[in-house]
């Protein structure tokens, strides 16, 4: 297991050599830690890896070997791992998938409670019991237009409303070389300088021209000192259908750290709801709830949200909807909120704009941001940008 581990980081463009390796190897023969998989990536980390600017590499070829899950759901009690055991995976063609009964959120939920109760062991390739592939709307590995995923180690049809999975999502690299200077320009339009505060610096320019008038006795021009006067509230959209479009995010993220010197972020996943958080490793621990994000920051900032708006319907719209908990309020109510509270706001969204039509859960966050959601491209950063220094 760990040869093939240690492949993986040499593929992921990891610099490991086999004398590491042997290290590793001989940290665990000696027992040097448990059987806890957070400590054997701590070891495996600190013998393998040299260099602090690999960790992300390291943490994304980790991750994608050793793939756990842990349930987050509370329902009645736990599912048992024997049932989400994969023997199967079903591939059915646009015309099957089309037949298949749709549930509505309600009837879902209750539905799933009631087979929690009466499931007393594994099945696969139905159309009724948590198992998986078949047409279920529970479980894994099969297709049902919306259900509750369990179990499944990656997202296949992104159709799912509800997620019983531990998901783990990285932070945006805000460091990433940028391959081009037209989304820093276009984030500029947005900067304007004002005076401000009884700091002076020196007019070099008008110095000169005094001294020279006045027979060349010296005379010192003073102005109140520039500051950049644009304060900037970012909310990402982490996880999910957004690891597609992760590069180009990180090189907006990275511009716009570069260009805001009050640039405040933090991130959601497919809606904001009643909180969110500024470290994805932590999110479960360390979260600033929106109400008080809604107190901290005041209406001078402007507010941008980064994100694909690709979602079920439900997680905007409905009470629980949220695809990894059960959210009290819908995600349309926090957005509304935090319209109100920052007039000056934006929506970018990484999807081409050709696809926006056929995205139900888009038209709806659209009308939300009272159509103000912009393609991420460079016109439409800079119709963003234009918009919001109006």
């Amino acid at each position: 297991m760990l040869i093939d581990f240690f492949y993986t980081l040499r593929s992921a463009g990891l610099p490991v050599t086999i004398p590491e390796y042997l290290g590793l190897l001989e940290a665990l023969r000696h027992g040097l830690i448990g059987q806890s998989i957070d400590e054997f990536y701590q070891l495996s980390r600190m013998t393998l890896v040299k260099n602090e600017s690999h960790y992300d590499k390291f943490d994304r070829a980790f991750a994608a070997y050793f793939k756990g899950v842990e349930s987050l759901a509370d329902l009645t009690k736990d599912i048992p791992l024997d049932w989400l055991r994969k023997r199967l995976e079903k591939h059915l063609s646009p015309e099957e998938m089309a037949k298949i009964q749709q549930l509505g959120w309600d009837e879902m939920m209750e539905r799933l409670k009631k087979l929690l109760e009466e499931q007393k062991e594994r099945h696969e390739g139905g159309n009724k019991w948590i198992g998986t592939g078949g047409t279920s709307p529970f479980g894994a590995y099969g297709y049902n237009p919306q259900g509750v995923r369990v179990g499944q180690d990656r997202s296949r049809h992104r159709s799912a409303v509800k997620v019983w999975d531990q998901r783990q999502f990285r932070d945006y690299d805000d460091s990433i070389e940028l391959g081009t200077r037209n989304i820093k320009v276009a984030l500029r339009r947005l900067r304007r300088f004002a005076r401000e505060g009884a700091h002076e610096e020196l007019d070099l320019d008008d110095t000169i021209h005094s001294t020279a008038a006045n027979a060349g006795m010296l005379d010192i021009k003073m102005v109140p000192e520039r500051h950049n006067n644009v304060k900037v509230l970012l909310l990402m959209d982490v996880g999910g259908t957004m690891d597609d479009h992760i590069h180009r995010v990180e090189e907006l993220f990275s511009a716009a750290k570069s260009e805001f010197k009050h640039l405040d972020f933090y991130y959601f996943h497919n809606c904001v709801y009643d909180f969110v958080w500024k470290n994805n490793l932590r999110r479960g621990s360390e979260r600033l709830q929106t109400v008080d994000l809604l107190r901290k920051y005041n209406k001078d900032y402007k507010l941008i949200f980064v994100g694909d708006a690709t979602m079920s319907p439900y997680e905007i719209l409905q009470p629980g909807g949220s695809s990894e908990y059960n959210n009290q309020e819908p995600g349309a109510a926090w957005l509304q909120r935090l319209t109100h509270t920052f007039p000056k706001f934006a929506w970018i969204n990484p999807e081409p704009q050709g696809v926006w039509g056929y995205r139900q859960s888009i038209a709806i966050i659209q009308d939300l941001m009272n159509q103000r959601m912009f393609p991420l491209t460079v016109a439409g950063l800079e119709s963003a940008m234009r918009l919001l220094s109006k």
